[in-house]
């Protein structure tokens, strides 16, 4: 939220009023106006920062990453347009989609990976602040994750 002016006037108020810009979506404004805390992800640069959710395209949290927001229903499967890799190393550029084989959590709450797209077939859950190999069923058969 920012205040951009205190001196503004609105019809039907009869003095001067603060005016604030929100630099979110309605979603989040409903939330912030209802005292839920909620942090937004911050924009996929790949760098894995806090309040997302992270893949990678080694095990071990090696190689590229790409950094999600904490519910992602569908990677897309070609380029242009997939969520792809996107820091420096190996798979720099591939579609994330059946390509990820570590993961790092950093939403603050348990995330499920899914084998299929819409969040359906196998799972597996992952602790908030965990690092983890995707286990053998989802290593490299990875299509949307959300927040549990």
């Amino acid at each position: 939220m920012w205040q951009y002016t205190s001196k503004a006037s609105v019809s039907g108020i009869g003095h001067v009023v603060d005016r604030n810009y929100f630099n979110g979506t309605l979603a989040q404004l409903k939330a912030f106006a209802g005292g839920t805390a909620t942090t937004p992800a911050p924009t996929r640069n790949g760098v894995c920062e806090a309040g997302e959710f992270c893949y990678y395209y080694n095990s071990f949290e090696a190689g590229s990453l790409s950094d999600h927001a904490p519910s992602q229903a569908d990677y897309g499967a070609t380029q242009p347009g997939c969520y792809e890799f996107k820091s420096a190393g190996n798979g720099q550029g591939v579609c994330v989609k059946n390509h990820a084989a570590s993961v790092w959590n950093r939403t603050g709450k348990t995330v499920r990976v899914y084998f299929n797209s819409s969040y359906g077939g196998t799972s597996q859950a992952v602790a908030a602040g965990t690092k983890a190999n995707l286990v053998t069923a989802l290593k490299n058969q990875n299509a949307s994750h959300r927040t549990v």
